[in-house]
This record gives C-alpha cells, structure tokens and sequence, in this order.
C-alpha cells in the first residue's frame, strides 16, 4: 500500500454486527465472504472474469464513459435467496442529486456469476447480518456489479457525491484494482462531521454500511505511471454492491 492509501479498519468476522450497530459501519477482510460460500470453494478467479465483459452504463449525465454495470434484484432471507423478473433501478433525487428520479434500466447480471452456488450463501449470510442489526425478513436486495476504468484519464465510482442510497444497508465488495491510483473510500457521519477514509486493496474485503446513520463516497480514479510503459490507458476498480431494504424495493 502505498503513503497515500490509509489502511482499512478491519474488523473480527465475529464483530461485525456489534461494530455497524455501535459506529454504523463495517470494514471486514475477504475472509467473511469466503467463510460463507459453503464447503466447495467457487473458483475466485473465474468470478473476477465476470466484470471483464459488461456493458457501459449508458445514464451519466456527465458525459463519461468510465462506467460499466449490470444489475440484478432479490428477495431474500436467512435461508434463500429469490431472484425477481428483471427491473428499474430507482433512487428519488433526495439521494441521488445527478441520476436520480429516473428509471434505469441496465443490462441483467449473467447467469454464470448468479446462478452459482456461491451467491445464495453470499447473500444470505448478509441477510442473517443484516437482521442481527436490524430484526426484519426477507430483504429486498439490489445488486450492482460496476467496473470504473481511466480509459478517459479518469474514472468517478460516485460521480453523485457523498450520499446515501435510500437503503437499509449497503455492503461494498472490492472485486479487484488494477493499474490504478486513487479509489479511496470515505464514510460520513450522516449527523455530524465525524468521518473516516481508507483504500480497500484486498479482494473481496468489504464495507458494510447503515444507510441511515452514514453518507459515502468513493474518490475517482486514474492511471499509474510506470516506468517506460509510461501512462497506464486501462486502469480499472470492480466492485459488487448489494444494498439491502425493508419493506420493498424503491421505486417511484
């Protein structure tokens, strides 16, 4: 890690409810997330290939083309995890000051990453997570697979801002970083000034958030330089992020 990264916060895989109660966020280590994907590991590598082939996102309103995402919805409990016929992603302008108030529809996540065994743990165990802080069954789950490159110069995983998402809890995956500067994740106190910053560089490590008590962003992206290689033109940062509401999904 670099002197301009701050190092994560981790926290014990056993704490991580008591922490997001306490503070309204967590840092864990990929750890969590391979502890929870059953007896037969899936196949890391072949699930990172998964952001290597998605389409751009074609609403930002900045005029970028940084951008690439595919999106998926479900209904889930601490037992199983229901996929819903394909839909909008919405966010009332309240939260989303430049996207929101529109139907946006992306491309489906793929079967291929889905349909493995590896996601229903996945997002299971972060349902039981989630009810520990909060008692409610099912969720409804939003996944966002994004890959932000600097194809451009520069890549913004939040070209929004700090903000909230008008969920219950968000969990951040870092899929992978590669040739890349920059990236760097900041969580507010959503009451006060109190705030946080720190560059997830592990794969699969993740933030957990409380949607209501904490804003976030993360900073934008650009490309190394390296030596007679000189500028780095296909930087990227992946991502998965599963938000997680009660009540229903959010829509107009």
């Amino acid at each position: 890690m670099s002197p301009a990264e701050f190092e994560p916060p981790i926290t014990p895989s056993s704490d991580i409810a008591e922490t997001v109660r306490r503070q309204g966020f967590a840092v864990a280590s990929s750890s969590w997330a391979k502890g929870v994907t059953g007896a037969s590991p899936p196949d890391w590598a072949a699930i990172a290939a998964e952001w290597d082939d998605m389409p751009l996102d074609p609403y930002l309103k900045d005029g970028g083309h940084y951008r690439r995402r595919r999106h998926a919805s479900f209904v889930v409990d601490e037992a199983s995890c229901r996929p819903v016929p394909h839909r909008a992603h919405f966010q009332p302008l309240q939260y989303n000051a430049l996207h929101g108030g529109m139907e946006r529809w992306f491309e489906p996540m793929r079967q291929t990453l889905i349909g493995q065994p590896f996601w229903s743990g996945l997002l299971t165990s972060l349902a039981r997570l989630s009810s520990a802080i909060k008692p409610m069954s099912p969720w409804y789950v939003e996944a966002h697979q994004f890959r932000i490159d600097t194809s451009e110069g520069i890549g913004r995983p939040t070209p929004e801002g700090a903000h909230r998402d008008g969920v219950d809890f968000v969990a951040l995956f870092l899929i992978g970083r590669h040739g890349i500067r920059g990236g760097e994740t900041r969580v507010f106190d959503a009451r006060g000034p109190q705030g946080i910053r720190f560059t997830l560089t592990e794969p699969w490590s993740f933030l957990l958030l409380d949607d209501e008590r904490v804003i976030h962003e993360s900073t934008p992206i650009q490309p190394l330089l390296g030596g007679e290689s000189g500028t780095l033109p296909h930087g990227h940062r992946d991502t998965l992020v599963l938000t997680y509401r009660r009540n229903g999904f959010q829509d107009r």
